[in-house]
């Protein structure tokens, strides 16, 4: 009579077929065998007769076909931190990933990282990284780029889950790991800018690996980087980041430059690498904001634009910024609009300018920033903005813009503030040497007729009104006195 065979022997029995079986003739159920003998050892805490298992000679080459599927429970108890087998598990991560080949280990790899435990995010992708980089950077060929897009997209969209701190204390308290997770995301991204930088490899190969780094730049610059806050004065891991992300993109042939102020690559694999619509436009609204406010990158800048040029270009990102509810949003949207002004000569902006599409809608958003927003700060800082580019237009394009603001804002505050700017422009006229037909005379009159004009007829709420009719008339008197003045003059 046969002794029956022990789950010993039958493990044994099975181990040694795999040992002489070609790696084209194993079947699924033996990739799933190999991971559950593998898993159950980790679990009864044999995580170092695991180890030496995968380091015996005699199994390198089962190891090499097979040992991929183990990465997922390896990394898992990593993750887990557990003490009595992270060394172990640490080790044997590091074998497989020299021993298996890299395309399957790689597919491993990405499978982890599809769908992460919220609570695990950060940790999880702080273990994958290195071990993934590792894989990556033996890979060739056309595969190749398409694996890292792979790995610094998955690892981007999950990064993006979770909260961004909003504050310095938040960002360095870095409660859920953001911070160190997008730091681990450019170590990873970095060995594969400087292969593209280099160009010493396959033209076909390098563009294909440039349009994912670009991908993934652009994602960066939308998420998490338009949320946070930054402050070039204080160099926090986000800030790093941003560096990072924006010295990336000239070394991929991508300067900021180009990529903001002129039309989007005419090729189709470069067009792919851009976000479609708004959230393309809102990772170059960011670039902006970094460029032109925190100066990152701005040293090779291209010193040949001119403040108007810069203006020009500027105002539609800073349009898509102001029209966004998020204060984040708004911050950078105001700042960008501002220090885009401050270079511009007061007074310079001519009328014709408000005929295009940018001059039109920012001021226009900037508008319902100052009448919807219900934060007091970005109101306050809204307004300073409005002033300084009321102070960028000539005397033309202030008649004009005073004209379209008290037509269309339908609000109260706006208007007496607008006449407040018409009153301080009229004086200004008056003065000598500084006669101005835009706010003299006949020209006057249409302005005049759209302060007088009460909204609702005889059913307006003169109390409503107040501020403008008192600002309308201190400018009537101011004028009248002017011209009785100007009567008295002795002639000559």
């Amino acid at each position: 009579m046969e002794t029956p065979m022990t789950n010993e022997d039958q493990v044994k029995d099975i181990i040694h077929r795999w040992r002489n079986t070609p790696e084209d003739n194993l079947k699924p159920e033996d990739y799933e065998q190999f991971k559950s003998l593998g898993s159950a050892s980790l679990t009864q805490g044999d995580g170092a007769q695991l180890l030496e298992f995968l380091q015996e000679e005699k199994n390198q080459g089962m190891v090499r076909s097979m040992g991929c599927v183990l990465m997922a429970p390896l990394l898992t108890r990593v993750v887990k931190k557990e003490e009595e087998s992270l060394d172990h598990c640490q080790a044997a991560i590091t074998h497989l990933t020299t021993t298996c080949r890299p395309n399957p280990l790689v597919h491993s790899l990405l499978e982890l990282i599809e769908d992460i435990d919220p609570g695990a995010i950060s940790d999880t992708v702080l273990a994958v990284i290195p071990h993934l980089q590792t894989v990556l950077l033996q890979l060739d060929g056309d595969r190749k780029a398409a694996s890292v897009g792979s790995a610094l997209s998955g690892l981007h969209g999950q990064l993006a889950r979770l909260p961004v701190p909003y504050t310095r204390p938040q960002e360095e308290a870095d409660e859920h790991g953001l911070c160190r997770g997008y730091g681990a995301l450019a170590a990873l991204a970095r060995p594969f800018v400087e292969e593209v930088k280099g160009g010493n490899g396959d033209r076909h190969e390098e563009a294909e690996l440039r349009t994912e780094l670009l991908k993934f730049c652009m994602r960066s610059l939308r998420e998490p980087l338009l949320e946070a806050e930054l402050n070039r004065d204080s160099k926090s891991p986000l800030w790093l980041f941003a560096t990072e992300i924006m010295r990336s993109l000239p070394a991929i042939q991508e300067p900021p430059s180009e990529l903001l102020f002129f039309s989007p690559p005419k090729t189709k694999k470069k067009r792919s690498a851009q976000l479609d619509g708004a959230e393309a436009e809102e990772a170059r609204a960011c670039a902006a904001y970094l460029l032109h406010v925190q100066l990152i990158g701005i040293d090779s800048f291209p010193a040949v634009f001119s403040p108007l040029f810069v203006l020009q270009r500027n105002l539609d990102y800073v349009g898509q910024l102001l029209s966004s509810k998020k204060e984040s949003h708004l911050l950078k949207g105001l700042a960008l609009f501002a220090k885009s002004l401050e270079r511009v000569p007061d007074h310079s902006l001519a009328v014709g300018l408000l005929e295009l599409k940018s001059f039109y809608s920012a001021p226009r958003n900037l508008r319902e920033v100052l009448t919807d927003c219900p934060m007091q700060h970005l109101r306050q800082s809204g307004l300073q903005v409005f002033q300084l580019f009321i102070d960028k237009l000539d005397a033309e394009a202030k008649h004009k813009f005073f004209r379209c603001m008290l037509k269309t804002s339908n609000h109260a505050g706006v208007e007496s503030y607008i006449i407040k700017n018409i009153r301080n422009q009229v004086e200004f006229s008056m003065k000598p040497g500084n006669a101005d037909k835009s706010f003299l005379g006949a020209e006057l009159l249409p302005l005049m007729g759209l302060v007088l004009c009460l909204p609702q007829g005889a059913e307006t709420d003169l109390l409503t009104s107040m501020d403008s009719l008192t600002s309308l008339q201190r400018c009537k008197d101011e004028i009248a006195c002017e011209e009785w003045n100007a009567a008295s003059r002795p002639s000559r």
